[in-house]
């Protein structure tokens, strides 16, 4: 956690899962703040400053409805991580890199197989080295897979598709990844050339921090429609990746923040935080940042795409199967850091909006237009990361994620340790062997990457699901557990 002050500002309950921060509080505030969370929450929840950064987003010209956080809730660059917010062109709207962060388009993807724990268990070793060989991870690491400018510049404006003539992508790929892969928009010329470099042997690789790349086992099924849709099955071996759009991406938001530092200003736009640095969304600026974003989210879909390519490769490796034998499907692609033109109902009246979410995951309803035909009848997958000692969830998206939140849930289990504070714990320990006492095989670049994101850095993924679960944004299918995981 931040060691900033803790916030001693109002929260209101509005129910048992849901607590206001008034508009009232703060003059400048537009609409209110809503935090989704339960009373065992708030006490991690008011430990830093990240519910003053809920009331700062407040203040964002053309915002609808709230000012929203995920019960995942700490501080960040700007918005607080967990942070959602839809800002309406027609009324004046903006567009805010801090509102998507550093890594866009960091998301999550899920692979199922017909493989069951009793299949790979006498094999793990194996296929984690096979694993950590064939998947580059590590800080600044490149990998194996490289493009010059211009293919890059194909790759950003057309998504995983490009990759199906390396026959790195299936149209099964495609199908199921958010947005299909590919966000309208994408403006490849904007991007710099320092991402361009920072980007051409980044494709296909890991990364590092909270990134990694699990094996695990569905350890509890909890709606048997959804998970039958899914094709998941108690004990059957997954595959989960996290990951993004490693330097090019952070070169882009960087670049932005720097072009939009005076921008508000230019516009008459009076902020709390200088982080919150923005634009009007039909101003150049805006539009400018807009064409690179959404390239750069084309190009973490790819990442993820090829990082799926390389593991179904290791699993052949170790098992000496085809990936295809063995099923190894995409479940679905989901993206957590992201902005994206929807169209919602707010304040009585259906309009396109801008809607930010930074560590916040999109959580269609079953018969959502952009639910894929698979999952039409029982929404949209949804997969909540939690650490690599205990769990992680597939859910659907929820009726009341559109009524409350603009088709939206939280990302991950949240932070409850700063990295400098969970590698002061670590000191002595041997968190690998620690991870073997219960069950799972980790292989990583440094012991300082395993210290960083040790079990207890994290708050009980449990708990913070039970809350969209109950509040009605997303619904739980399947709980899996950790068997094996590769860090940076």
């Amino acid at each position: 956690m931040s060691t900033k002050a803790a916030y001693a500002g109002p929260l209101e309950k509005v129910n048992d899962y849901c607590w206001r921060i008034p508009k009232s509080y703060r003059e400048g505030m537009r609409v209110d703040g809503l935090i989704f969370a339960d009373e065992g929450l708030l006490e991690h929840i008011r430990a830093d400053q990240a519910p003053e950064q809920v009331a700062n987003v407040a203040f964002l010209p053309g915002i609808q409805h709230a000012s929203l956080a995920m019960p995942d809730i700490h501080w960040g660059y700007g918005f607080c991580i967990g942070g959602v917010c839809a800002t309406d062109p027609e009324e004046g709207g903006v567009i805010s890199p801090g509102g998507v962060g550093y890594d866009i388009n960091c998301g999550v993807r899920l692979v199922r197989s017909n493989l069951f724990y009793q299949d790979v268990k006498p094999h793990m070793d194996g296929l984690m080295d096979q694993l950590f060989s064939h998947v580059p991870a590590g800080v600044g690491k490149g990998g194996r897979h490289r493009f010059k400018p211009k293919e890059l510049k194909r790759l950003m404006a057309e998504g995983p598709r490009y990759l199906m003539d390396r026959d790195a992508a299936t149209q099964g790929d495609i199908d199921h990844t958010e947005a299909h892969g590919r966000l309208d928009g994408a403006e490849p010329d904007l991007v710099s050339e320092r991402a361009l470099t920072r980007g051409e042997d980044q494709c296909g690789t890991l990364g590092s921090g909270n990134h990694f790349l699990e094996v695990q086992i569905v350890e509890a099924i909890f709606d048997e429609e959804a998970a039958k849709a899914m094709g998941l099955e108690k004990d059957m071996v997954c595959v989960m990746i996290h990951s993004g759009s490693r330097g090019l991406g952070y070169q882009v938001c960087d670049d932005a923040l720097k072009r939009l530092r005076n921008i508000p200003q230019k516009y008459g736009i009076h902020l709390p935080d200088r982080q919150l640095a923005c634009a009007p969304i039909d101003s150049r600026e805006g539009q400018d940042y807009i064409g690179a974003m959404c390239a750069a989210a084309n190009f973490a879909w790819c990442n993820r795409q090829l990082l799926m390519h390389q593991a179904r490769l290791a699993f052949e490796k170790a098992l000496g199967k085809k990936w295809q034998s063995m099923q190894m499907n995409l479940v679905y692609d989901v993206a957590h850091n992201i902005a994206k033109f929807e169209k919602h109902t707010t304040g009585g009246k259906e309009r396109k909006v801008w809607v930010h979410r930074k560590g916040a995951t999109r959580a269609f309803p079953p018969n959502h237009p952009e639910t894929p035909d698979l999952y039409k009848r029982v929404g949209q997958p949804v997969m909540i990361p939690g650490d690599m000692g205990r769990a992680s969830f597939v859910l659907v998206g929820q009726e009341g994620s559109m009524e409350q939140s603009f088709g939206t849930t939280c990302h991950g289990a949240g932070r409850a340790l700063s990295r400098k504070a969970a590698v002061q714990r670590s000191q002595g320990r041997k968190i690998g062997d620690e991870l073997r006492a219960l069950g799972v095989t980790a292989r990583a670049h440094s012991w300082r990457g395993l210290a960083e994101e040790q079990p207890e850095a994290y708050k009980d993924v449990n708990l913070v699901v039970e809350v969209v679960h109950q509040a009605n944004l997303a619904k739980k299918v399947a709980r899996m557990k950790p068997i094996g995981v590769v860090k940076g």
